[in-house]
């Protein structure tokens, strides 16, 4: 996520050693990683883990906790079969030598939003963001992202960073920064119940070409070829997509799943309600307002598009610090494969 997390204490049954066990009966055994608290963006999880399509699936998903090493390396190391990630660190980590794929696209729009307090009546453009502190982790992603959308308004492109605290909201409020990232489904979400305000960019509109979000899901490439875990992997994605359209059709009823599947984060029921009521609504899952059917497919022009742009920012890096030849190639850091034999499924 963008914003500063508070990492969850979320139960998990005991991380596997990445690779999945398949009995004799076709059962098989999943580890996921979270990215981060458990949230809307996880809830198709959830839901299929209480509505019993795992079980139907003769799959075991042990959620676990987000990691401080993050997904991605959990993932690569073997500590998680799966884990939640988005295609551009996807890229970002196979350029420095690990061997992920994406299989499972969960966002089909932006729901990145880059926002300064709304009581900052001097910030009314991404131009007016020269020269501010922009509150991050320090990305060289975001700091791309940041930077061309301040030079599309008419400035220069320059501010300084600081890093989070606990919590983004209390470093804007608190005077140390200026601006910061959000998600539109979660923190936008708490913003308009709690406050404060906030004024808000989205990077498409301001010259970042593409889709910078696309949040889903990765495996590791070897992980992957192992006896029986494509197939494995073909069951827990058929389970996790109906998971996700329940949610999509019945956003209340999914709402209170995610809220007692995931106790010990202590989640607002009330936000959690407010988030899936905004992406039912609003389509960020789908590819039209209103639908309840979620392709999970990665939109490889979209990709490109923004694979091209971090490129050319000089984002995907080497063990060495040198850029590569040529962009990271959607098509091959990426399979709908997956995602589109699940939305059959999900159709039945």
């Amino acid at each position: 996520m963008i914003a500063v997390p508070a990492v969850a204490a979320l139960t998990a049954c005991g991380a596997t050693s990445g690779d999945s066990s398949t009995g004799s009966e076709g059962d098989a055994d999943i580890s996921f990683m979270l990215d981060w608290t458990p949230n809307t963006n996880h809830i198709g999880l959830y839901v299929a883990q209480q509505l019993g399509y795992y079980s139907a699936e003769h799959v075991s998903v042990d959620i676990l906790p987000t990691a401080q090493a993050g997904a991605e390396t959990s993932v690569e190391n073997g500590v998680a079969d799966i884990g939640f990630t988005t295609l551009s660190n996807v890229a970002a980590f196979n350029a420095q030598g690990s061997s992920l794929k994406f299989v499972f696209d969960l966002t089909q729009k932006p729901v990145a939003r880059w926002c300064s307090l709304a009581s900052r009546t001097d910030i009314k453009t991404p131009k007016d963001l020269d020269g501010k502190t922009f509150v991050s982790f320090g990305s060289a992603e975001q700091t791309a992202v940041v930077r061309q959308m301040i030079k599309s308004a008419g400035g220069t492109g320059k501010f300084q960073t600081a890093t989070a605290g606990t919590n983004t909201f209390d470093t804007l409020t608190s005077g140390k920064g200026d601006f910061g990232g959000f998600y539109v489904t979660w923190e936008n979400v708490e913003s308009e119940l709690n406050g404060p305000a906030l004024n808000c960019f989205v990077a498409s509109d301001w010259g970042v070409p593409g889709n910078p979000d696309q949040l889903g899901f990765a495996v590791k490439r070897s992980w992957l070829a192992r006896k029986g875990n494509a197939k494995a992997l073909q069951r827990f994605l058929d389970a996790t997509m109906k998971g996700y359209d329940y949610a999509l059709k019945h956003p209340d009823k999914a709402a209170d799943m995610l809220v007692s599947g995931a106790k010990e984060a202590n989640l607002s029921s009330k936000l959690v309600h407010r988030s899936m009521e905004k992406i039912a609504s609003q389509g960020y899952w789908t590819t039209s307002k209103g639908s309840t059917t979620l392709p999970g497919t990665t939109n490889m022009a979209q990709a490109q598009e923004y694979l091209e742009f971090q490129y050319k920012a000089g984002t995907y890096k080497d063990s060495q610090g040198k850029i590569g030849r040529t962009a990271p190639k959607a098509t091959k850091l990426a399979s709908n494969e997956y995602a589109k034999a699940a939305a059959k499924v999900a159709e039945q």
